[in-house]
């Protein structure tokens, strides 16, 4: 049997949420906000992480080839490592519309950078994360190559269930940590945050022990995770993870990758860093629904999903395909919702040629229901709409939000729980 589409859901809501390059492409985990994703390119991160004392490669940013030569020669580096600028994971192996494979090389030699820059730079990079056709490729990365002589993994997340920051580390990095977890879990090691009093010196320190660091390495890692706690709080964020969390050869603590996610919330105190978010890579549709605060996830489906929350979201995605229905999409209203947001939703679903039918469900707590009602009506009689609509409200003023669509005198289909809902819209697919 097929996974569920909620499932599906979730691995395409990874891709997109968690594609800031710096990630490795193999580290997935979910993470979900009440806005939308924001996305920085890998040197924005690494940017980032250097201002804030966090140890990363000494590297240039290049918008032509001819910069990237220059870049290459002013790193003076015994190795230097050249990639791809998007936001895609799976660069390494991916092709180039020049024909030029792989979006990372090492090279000696600062002239091959630029020969190299020269077949990246404009052109389309397709891998696996990207449409078929590709991503156009605007800059690349210059960066110091560094040897590894050991891997560990170190992440700050905010945990609930300890409300508040928890550091989290392994001496076996490199790897997936969730494999690690599952085949080794006494390597793996946690230390809670008190969010007052920040991070202790002492659990620094425990936590470069754990991880293998001895000598005066144990020293500079302890130095490193206070750092990367440092910048964790002060830039807003829900998780900074750094795998592999790596020491040189020469004797240094060093960053190598690292994916940084950010509280969408606190956009109002981080303006400079939200005003580097990189759209370009989204799909048109996914920038209409940001503009509205929408969230919209694009799936292969016919039957259009518009829903209050992203957990809801997937409840309905996989209630549809279990009811033999697949869904065209989800669309996330989110909390504060504006009759006017409702009628956007509307002219993104019905945009979409896929779309034969929308089920709407909305729970309504700080959703009121008649809002929502208000807008699917006026939604439904400015567009014409031409597909089959199912409704299931529930919550705050769910009544007085019934009573407006039973007199509008629309050919709308009420539900009286989601089961229902997802039935009759499958089945108002299958008449067709």
């Amino acid at each position: 049997m097929a996974a569920p589409v909620g499932a599906q859901a979730r691995k395409l809501l990874r891709d997109l949420a968690l594609r800031p390059p710096l990630l490795a492409a193999r580290s997935q985990v979910v993470q979900l906000t009440s806005r939308r994703w924001l996305n920085l390119q890998e040197y924005q991160s690494k940017k980032l992480m250097s201002d804030n004392g966090v140890k990363v490669q000494r590297f240039f940013v290049a918008d032509t080839a001819s910069e990237a030569l220059e870049a290459a020669k002013r790193l003076n580096a015994k190795e230097i490592v050249l990639k791809a600028q998007i936001l895609a994971g799976g660069r390494g192996k991916g092709v180039f519309s020049s024909g030029l494979k792989g979006g990372v090389h090492l090279t000696k030699d600062p002239k091959v950078v630029g020969q190299l820059a020269k077949q990246m730079i404009g052109y389309n990079l397709a891998t696996k994360q990207t449409p078929k056709e590709g991503v156009k490729v605007k800059k690349v990365m210059v960066a110091e190559a560094l040897d590894i002589s050991r891997e560990t993994y170190l992440a700050i997340l905010m945990d609930r269930s300890c409300n508040g920051p928890v550091l989290v580390g392994s001496p076996q990095g490199g790897v997936d940590i969730e494999e690690v977890a599952v085949s080794n879990p006494e390597l793996i090691f946690k230390e809670q945050i008190d969010i007052i009093e920040g991070i202790k010196d002492s659990q620094a320190q425990r936590m470069a022990e754990n991880l293998g660091f001895l000598g005066p390495l144990k020293n500079q890692a302890a130095d490193q995770i206070k750092k990367l706690y440092n910048l964790f709080l002060k830039i807003d964020a829900t998780q900074v993870e750094v795998n592999p969390f790596g020491e040189t050869p020469e004797g240094q603590v060093v960053c190598f990758d690292a994916k940084i996610n950010f509280d969408d919330n606190a956009e109002f105190r981080q303006k400079d860093i939200f005003a580097m978010d990189d759209k370009s890579e989204n799909e048109p549709i996914e920038n209409e629904a940001a503009r509205y605060d929408l969230k919209y996830i694009g799936l292969d489906g016919n039957i259009a999903c518009f829903v209050n929350g992203a957990g809801l979201a997937m409840a309905t995605c996989d209630i549809i395909f279990l009811n033999g229905g697949k869904p065209a999409n989800f669309l996330d209203l989110g909390g504060g919702v504006k009759e006017s947001q409702v009628y956007q939703a509307f002219k993104l679903l019905t945009a979409d040629p896929k779309v034969e039918a929308i089920l709407v469900n909305i729970f309504g707590g700080i959703v009121n229901c008649a809002i929502i009602a208000n807008g699917i009506t006026k939604a439904c009689r400015e567009l014409e709409l031409k597909v089959p609509l199912v409704v299931r409200l529930e919550g705050t003023n769910v009544h007085e939000a019934q009573n407006i669509l039973s007199n509008s005198g629309l050919p709308i289909t009420s539900a009286v729980d989601l089961e229902d809902a997802a039935k009759k819209a499958v089945a108002s697919v299958a008449k067709k």
